[in-house]
């Protein structure tokens, strides 16, 4: 299994749920030391793990390493297209370009270059299990924050994910995502202790709170099991009831 964007929350709980399964996982980060410290805190916990660094919005690189990783014996079946950023609040008449197009490099983009490296080789073999990490920023507008180019990426992502489970599905290769809520992450948790934010997503969410990485986790492995095997195209909507109302 390999995963990007895999150092910490989300990335992290699901190397570990899906190493303490079983699986032998590869986790990849933008830095070495995230990486490095990831990798020794999942192999103490007993994962067979290794890391490698992967910058996702180099396509390039992306075939690089999905080249060095399905060579010899060894073999990529599943993939988690995680690596994902998120800059909330940015008035679309304010925002920069270089705002809107870095996101749209690393949450379209690098997912797109992911799966093409990493599946074709699963095409190869014939089989295979792809699961991008998305949001329900794809299926809504959410507010208070604005954030036009978070929206437009994982939307974007979900219509790539049903365009690419559609082409491969005949070639045993399924492709799903995971949409989620608010994620109590580092890299939500700054916001979510701001009043102005947190009142209006806990209103409008029928659990009344986050969810935790390891409930997204659990989400993900279970479309990249064999348990899910008829499954593809999926959106799994993983989000304490927010789209319900």
């Amino acid at each position: 299994m390999f995963i990007t964007g895999g150092s910490r929350g989300i990335g992290y709980q699901t190397a570990l749920a899906l190493g303490e399964a079983g699986a032998a996982v590869i986790v990849s980060d933008l830095a070495q030391h995230a990486v490095d410290e990831v990798v020794a805190t999942l192999r103490a916990a007993l994962v067979d793990a290794h890391g490698v660094v992967l910058d996702v919005t180099d396509p390039d690189a992306c075939e690089r390493v999905a080249r060095e990783l399905n060579s010899g014996d060894g073999f990529i079946d599943v993939l988690i297209a995680n690596a994902g950023i998120a800059w909330p609040d940015t008035a679309a008449e304010d925002m920069s370009n270089e705002a809107w197009l870095k996101v749209i490099d690393v949450n379209l983009n690098g997912t797109f270059w992911s799966c093409r490296a990493f599946g074709r080789p699963m095409l190869e073999r014939g089989k295979g299990a792809i699961v991008t990490v998305v949001s329900m920023s794809g299926v809504v507008s959410n507010k208070p924050q604005r954030q036009a180019q978070y929206n437009a990426s994982k939307a974007a992502v979900h219509h790539l994910t049903k365009s690419l489970a559609g082409e491969w599905a005949e070639r045993n290769v399924r492709v799903n995502s995971v949409a989620l809520t608010y994620v109590n992450t580092p890299m939500s948790s700054g916001t979510a202790k701001d009043e102005r934010y947190f009142k209006p997503w806990m209103d409008s969410t029928p659990m009344r709170r986050m969810i935790e990485p390891e409930e997204v986790a659990s989400a993900i492995a279970f479309l990249a099991s064999d348990v899910a095997s008829a499954i593809t195209g999926a959106i799994l909507l993983t989000n304490a009831g927010y789209t319900i109302w």
